[in-house]
């Protein structure tokens, strides 16, 4: 489906939970850590990215794998104006809103912006306080060639690489870069080293950094 459509008829991920983490029953990958998920969105997505001191008025981010929401609403909990942030997501198998209603209410400090994800959902389009949401539904191979906008950040946050190869490979970090404006950046929790090789064949001056709790690296990059 394409951008402005309503996602309900989306495919939903079949899950498993632990501890109260939704786990994509296909990719046998949990949808955000088991030790804190918000912690490590915080660390991994925004500090990754220097934000939320790059973030202002008409910034752009753009994420791949929407999964439950959370990256959304922990940026846009760090964005309170003046102006507008637009937040760009692709995700392939949007989760029903029953799902993310269970996965988010471990997430109590998200309180009315998580509510107002959960009205919203499953909208193409919604907002959250001051951010602009589009979820874009499909396989993200397909749609982010046809993406006609670009971010100055990217959160690359689909299931392990290992598990879900499909989302790192180098043609979609390739298509990553040429939607990335002139001094944008990506994070991402993953270290592994073909994921980094394609950023940087993508044009990417790419980092390894300190990841989160147990996880040793992470990747950032910046496209001069």
């Amino acid at each position: 489906m394409g951008i402005g459509q309503d996602i309900a008829n989306g495919k939903q991920p079949r899950l498993d939970w632990r501890d109260g983490v939704p786990v994509a029953e296909a990719f046998a990958d949990p949808y955000f850590s088991l030790a804190d998920g918000l912690a490590e969105t915080e660390h991994v997505f925004l500090r990754g990215n220097g934000m939320p001191g790059r973030l202002c008025d008409e910034f752009r981010v753009a994420e791949l794998g929407f999964g439950t929401g959370l990256n959304a609403l922990v940026t846009a909990r760090a964005w309170d104006g003046p102006g507008r942030v637009a937040f760009t997501s692709f995700e392939a198998f949007p989760m029903a809103r029953s799902d993310m209603a269970r996965a988010l209410a471990a997430f109590p400090a998200l309180g009315p912006l998580r509510d107002d994800l959960l009205d919203q959902w499953p909208a193409a389009r919604m907002t959250l306080g001051a951010l602009d949401l589009t979820v874009v539904t499909g396989d993200a191979r397909q749609t982010l060639p046809a993406w006609t906008g670009a971010a100055d950040a990217w959160y690359l946050d689909g299931f392990s690489p290992a598990r879900n190869p499909e989302l790192w490979g180098s043609d979609l970090m390739a298509e990553v870069a040429r939607h990335t404006a002139p001094g944008g950046t990506f994070a991402t929790y993953t270290a592994a080293g073909h994921v980094r090789r394609a950023l940087s064949a993508a044009g990417f001056a790419v980092e390894r950094q300190p990841g989160h709790g147990r996880k040793r690296h992470m990747t950032v990059g910046r496209l001069p």
